[in-house]
């Protein structure tokens, strides 16, 4: 929103107070700037939470079933044929479902049929259905409106909910003071000015405007403060302010700072980086060094603020990103802002659902739920196809008064922008799934279903990874009552010569023989960890694997006479589905665990972090091994010298262009070093 302000400098007035200590720092201005006081948004922001679990009961009553479906009968005798919204209500009149139709007699016969087939979750709504209320609405357009609104409002028992839904938050500059205010912003636009958002959160707003003042040098304090200033405040010391209250920058210098960062925030990055490097260049070369250095800080700040934004399209300028992921029987949508090409944050949500609902079904939900009380953007992602896009596209169109696309992208950017936020919400769910519980209750619970002696204080779960037998390596990682414990990772690099290309066994034995032997000297007193209070032997050690793997590493633990640890392996479930693993102990039946126990969602995340950190391990060991591919037969150049070389030059063929003289300025690398590296790739004939 573009505003224009009539103040000029002749007519602001500026009333002085005297000097003191007190003015010399704005009152809020060296943390991040608050919230437009215009506003009465809260800057706290509330960690999403997941829902309660809805609690499914039995089976339905013949007699309540037949109750429910003459109370819907009789709503069917009356209801319209057009478009509109029904409610069902139970006994008290509490409002159980709403939902839309575009025939709503239809709709709610399909209710009324006795002895249709209906999911579980449909029977119980009828069966507490006690009466019915219909609203007619002109289109199914507005019948999807007036749903979504009426589900945030009335939190019905068997729809799907939107949970944590606040305001996002705008950066606002002001446009109704002659030197504009550069602020956070939350609730109604009516301030002249102009708004960039929405933000994900309240802390990447912060960040951002604490680079923006640092690039642009705007201020941020509010206009009383302003107005009393006799000398410039502790901000235009450390540049993060140009000082316009004691015009220490004139009206047009302020006003192209303030040109310059709406340019920044409406798209025009790259421009304005341009002029800065410009502008730097040229006061470089007539030698005004101070002012080139105040330009190379602001291009510094703002290289901060696009690092921090992470992935930024190319191709898309204004978009919001959905993905769902479903899992234990939870949803997770996350959302990603993409505004005038620059990622604006992402945030997660945990919409209240029944486990029955599809994924498309909750993120068509949420949707029209989502946008009831914001402004949508031109272009709208989701990872999962919705049965309703063309309706719900509509209703945002007339709503917001311009066309608006929502699309499944299938290939390209697009595509890539949704895979990335379908990653996110899988690693949201996870973290979320682990911390519904305490650690502590999680290793209790552990105990009483492994029947384990007590709850584990350190758990070790291995894995290995290799291509076809090369670069081998194998990896532990540890968890405890405080969580993962990384310090205590580590990394094993297969040394066995002989070895089958491919056999895990073998793998597996070296890399437990290595860190069990190391732990058996001297066996009566094994090593102390760094922290006394964290075990260096483990309860219990879990591998990935079937009843196979478990007997191979039981005879390894057997050979070394380790019977006090526990064993356990993890077998995928069929098709590899997380949720139907099966578990094996020695001595004991295979176990399965129901997909929603926290226990088995514990261990998930147990394996799979040894997983991401052996194939990040292997991944650096194959990087490495075909970067230093060259080196590696050069005699006397160790580790530490290749390290020193290719931090040096960069590039393997860096280094073979390079002269004598030149791989003798390497530190560490001698002149005869030099001399052997250099005639390494350079062989003289004969």
């Amino acid at each position: 929103m573009d505003h224009d302000s009539s103040d000029t400098p002749d007519t602001a007035r500026a009333r002085k107070v005297r000097r003191g200590a007190a003015a010399d720092a704005p009152p809020q201005e060296l943390t991040p700037p608050d919230v437009d006081p215009a506003t009465n948004g809260s800057d706290d922001e509330d960690e999403a939470r997941l829902p309660d679990i809805l609690e499914e009961t039995g089976a339905v009553g013949e007699g309540l079933l037949a109750t429910g479906h003459d109370a819907i009968e009789r709503a069917v005798r009356l209801a319209p044929t057009s478009a509109g919204v029904y409610r069902m209500l139970n006994a008290n009149n509490d409002v159980l479902y709403v939902g839309k139709a575009k025939n709503v007699k239809k709709r709610l016969s399909n209710y009324a049929r006795i002895g249709a087939p209906q999911p579980a979750r449909i029977l119980r709504m009828i069966a507490a259905t006690v009466s019915v209320e219909i609203v007619s609405t002109t289109t199914e357009t507005e019948a999807l409106l007036l749903e979504a609104n009426l589900i945030k409002q009335l939190r019905p028992r068997f729809n799907v909910q939107l949970r944590d839904d606040k305001s996002f938050p705008y950066i606002l500059i002001t446009g109704d003071h002659w030197a504009p205010q550069i602020l956070k912003h939350r609730g109604a636009q009516t301030r002249p000015g102009r708004y960039f958002g929405p933000f994900a959160s309240a802390g990447a707003v912060n960040r951002t405007i604490t680079a923006l003042q640092r690039a642009f040098l705007i201020r941020s304090c509010t206009d009383s403060f302003f107005e009393s200033r006799s000398r410039p405040c502790l901000l235009h010391q450390i540049r993060r302010c140009a000082g316009p209250c004691t015009r220490e920058i004139d009206f047009p210098g302020y006003a192209t700072l303030v040109r310059e960062a709406t340019d920044f925030l409406s798209g025009k990055s790259h421009a304005v980086k341009q002029e800065l490097a410009g502008e730097m260049e040229k006061a470089s070369g007539e030698l005004e060094f101070e002012r080139a250095a105040l330009y190379r800080d602001r291009l510094a700040a703002l290289s901060a603020i696009q690092s921090q934004q992470g992935i930024n399209p190319r191709t898309v300028e204004e978009a919001d990103v959905f993905a769902i992921h479903q899992e234990g029987g939870f949803s997770c949508v996350e959302v990603f802002f993409f505004r005038t090409g620059q990622n604006w944050g992402n945030r997660a949500y945990f919409p209240r659902a029944e486990k029955t609902f599809t994924p498309e079904e909750v993120l068509g939900s949420f949707l029209a739920q989502f946008y009831d009380d914001k402004p949508p953007p031109k272009i709208i992602l989701l990872s999962h196809e919705i049965e309703e896009s063309e309706l719900l596209a509509n209703a945002l169109s007339i709503k917001a008064g311009h066309k608006i696309e929502v699309s499944t992208p299938k290939r390209g950017e697009k595509k890539e922008l949704v895979t990335h936020a379908l990653t996110n919400a899988r690693e949201a769910l996870g973290r979320k799934l682990a911390d519904t519980a305490t650690q502590g209750r999680l290793l209790e619970a552990m105990a009483t279903t492994l029947t384990l002696p007590h709850p584990p204080k350190r758990i070790e779960v291995y894995d290995n990874s290799h291509i076809q037998g090369t670069n081998a390596v194998g990896a532990m990682i540890v968890a405890g009552p405080d969580g993962f414990v990384k310090n205590q990772y580590r990394k094993f690099n297969i040394k066995s010569e002989g070895l089958t290309p491919g056999d895990d066994y073998a793998m597996m034995r070296e890399v437990l023989q290595r860190r069990f032997k190391r732990l058996l000297s001297p066996p009566e007193e094994p090593a102390k960890a760094k922290d006394d209070d964290f075990p260096q032997w483990p309860d219990l050690v879990i591998i990935d694997g079937g009843r196979g793997q478990l007997n191979a590493i039981r005879e390894i633990f057997e050979s070394l006479g380790l019977t006090q640890v526990s064993l356990m392996s993890v077998a995928k479930g069929p098709d590899r589905d997380a949720g139907r693993e099966t578990l094996f102990m020695p001595g004991r039946e295979a176990i399965k665990l129901e997909p929603r126990d926290p226990v088995l969602y514990f261990i998930q995340r147990l394996r799979d972090e040894a997983h991401r950190f052996v194939i990040g391990s292997h991944r650096k060991l194959r990087k490495k091994d075909i970067r230093e591919a060259g080196l590696q037969e050069i005699p006397g150049i160790g580790p530490s010298r290749k390290r020193a070389l290719l931090h040096h030059f960069g590039t393997l063929k860096e280094i073979e262009r390079a002269s004598i003289a030149d791989l003798g300025k390497v530190p560490g690398v001698s002149a005869e070093s030099a001399r052997k590296i250099f005639e390494y790739f350079h062989p003289q004939p004969g």
